[in-house]
């Protein structure tokens, strides 16, 4: 059993929609009674998968069609365990965001998608973006970055407020594990400033986030 505390729903029912559109819908059955010359019939509908069910049939299609590779080694989505510390940010447009940070020994790791898809948070938030999209989760950091009083120059790439991100993340500290949605993934832009040669950035979107045992 898993103690989530992130579900994407959007991400999961848009690929649902994609590789079994039937999965997610509500199943009709007919029952029948007949008693000599009357016959009886209604029809039953049977309730939609729950958001659990539908996300392990997404899940379970990834591995199947080898999507899913590992935070050192991504595919179009990767899996992982680890111990990574989250909290909220506060995008420009005012949408709350949700970012979790860490790193391997060879990746430093950033995951950030909507607020709102933290199970027991209240209500979405409105975006001008999609909140699991690069802008809006670089949008997110800048202004994290801003509240600290932390400059990053503008013209720098995307992979540098990643990593930039992994070295002041103040949040709780959890092991967790998780399979998110690659965005971006390159050379770590400052490795003057890492524990050894050769580390990448990698910056993702999960599709859920669950404590691990």
């Amino acid at each position: 059993m898993r103690y989530y505390l992130y579900i994407s729903d959007a991400k999961v029912d848009m690929l649902l929609s994609q590789i079994d559109p039937a999965f997610g819908r509500p199943s009709t059955t007919e029952a029948g009674l007949s008693v000599k010359l009357f016959s009886v019939r209604r029809s039953v509908e049977a309730p939609a998968p729950d958001r659990t069910a539908r996300l392990e049939r997404v899940l379970r299609h990834l591995e199947e069609t080898g999507q899913t590779g590992s935070v050192d080694e991504p595919g179009p989505y990767f899996r992982g365990t680890l111990p990574l510390q989250w909290g909220p940010l506060q995008g420009g447009n005012g949408g709350a965001l949700v970012y979790f940070g860490g790193r391997t020994g060879q990746t430093i790791l950033g995951l950030g998608g909507a607020g709102s898809h933290v199970l027991g948070s209240s209500g979405p938030q409105a975006q001008e973006f999609a909140p699991s999209s690069v802008p809006a989760l670089l949008t997110g950091l800048a202004s994290a970055f801003a509240a600290d009083g932390v400059e990053v120059p503008a013209d720098q790439p995307s992979l540098a407020w990643v990593h930039t991100a992994g070295r002041l993340l103040r949040g709780p500290r959890q092991t967790v594990e998780f399979v998110a949605r690659r965005l971006l993934t390159g050379p770590s832009p400052y490795p003057e400033l890492d524990a050894r040669p050769g580390m990448r950035v990698l910056l993702g979107s999960p599709l859920y986030v669950a404590l691990a045992d």
